[in-house]
């Protein structure tokens, strides 16, 4: 029990003092943004694709909606090797500054591909259905929403739900501090550190994970329908070591809360290689 309380505190110091000293740097004035009618702050900015969760949060009575289907190649340090996987997040702004949220994926049956008129084979093993529940809030830490630069904290947890063929199920809870630096009116740039850990003893910090991630995102040419992403990110676990890679992708926005986009990206290392495409659709509700 003394191990957990000084875990827990140390998590919370961890992420308190960066909170602090980067909130305390904001400069934009509390009472009025002028930065409200950037392109960058106005148009939709899902928390997908890739590895970078934005600092975008949405305003009290505003929904958002991100679904995906990504294919991660076999030898995949990310996602699930080998395998197709739906994504979806749903989004909710909440008052005081805090938006709440929900994500699960969903598995198809891993099922060999063959010709008409093999002799059917033994279906590949492994977890199918729904992935465990992730739910998790945002809290704003800078003074000003949506300013030139953004400090968020995520807090978030794995459930232990989900299809039974996911075994070894546990809480996980995790965290993230998310920056962002808008560059002009259209670009910006973020970034992440997060930690995720198995259960909520100490013993479970062995098998936690490091995450580092930067991603620049903006429009391509004098429009803002059409855009592009490109984003570094590297995991860390004891026993695998540092694992990065790079993801990029471009987008359409036809809408100001409507956006369709494809990604792609592949490991740095060979023991972080497995290439993943994927394409996905997010829409913002309310206003």
């Amino acid at each position: 029990m003394h191990k957990t309380t000084l875990l827990t505190t140390g998590m919370v110091l961890l992420l308190a003092a960066p909170v602090r000293t980067l909130a305390q740097s904001a400069t934009a004035d509390a009472e009025f943004n002028s930065n409200m009618e950037s392109p960058f702050v106005r148009l939709i900015r899902p928390d997908r694709p890739g590895q970078t969760i934005t600092t975008n949060m949405l305003y009290p009575g505003q929904f958002q909606l991100e679904t995906s289907l990504t294919r991660y190649a076999d030898g995949s340090s990310v996602g699930y090797a080998g395998r197709q996987v739906w994504g979806n997040t749903l989004r909710v702004g909440f008052f005081n500054h805090i938006e709440l949220r929900a994500t699960q994926n969903y598995l198809p049956d891993p099922v060999t591909n063959r010709l008409l008129g093999d002799v059917p084979t033994t279906p590949l093993t492994g977890p199918a259905g729904f992935a465990p529940l992730n739910v998790g809030a945002k809290f704003l830490a800078s003074s000003t929403q949506n300013a030139r630069s953004q400090v968020v904290v995520l807090l978030d947890m794995n459930l232990r739900n989900g299809n039974a063929s996911f075994s070894g199920k546990q809480l996980e809870p995790g965290g993230r501090l998310l920056v962002s630096q808008q560059l002009g009116q259209r670009f910006g740039l973020e970034g992440n550190f997060g930690f995720r850990q198995r259960g909520f003893k100490a013993e479970g910090t062995k098998q936690g994970q490091y995450l580092t991630t930067l991603a620049l995102n903006g429009p391509l040419g004098a429009s803002t329908h059409f855009g592009f992403l490109a984003e570094t990110y590297a995991t860390w676990q004891r026993q695998q070591g540092w694992l990065p890679g790079l993801s990029s992708g471009l987008y359409y926005r036809p809408l100001p809360g409507l956006r369709l986009d494809v990604t792609a990206g592949h490991g740095l290392t060979p023991a972080a290689g497995g290439f993943n495409i994927g394409a996905g659709l997010s829409a913002r509700l309310g206003k």
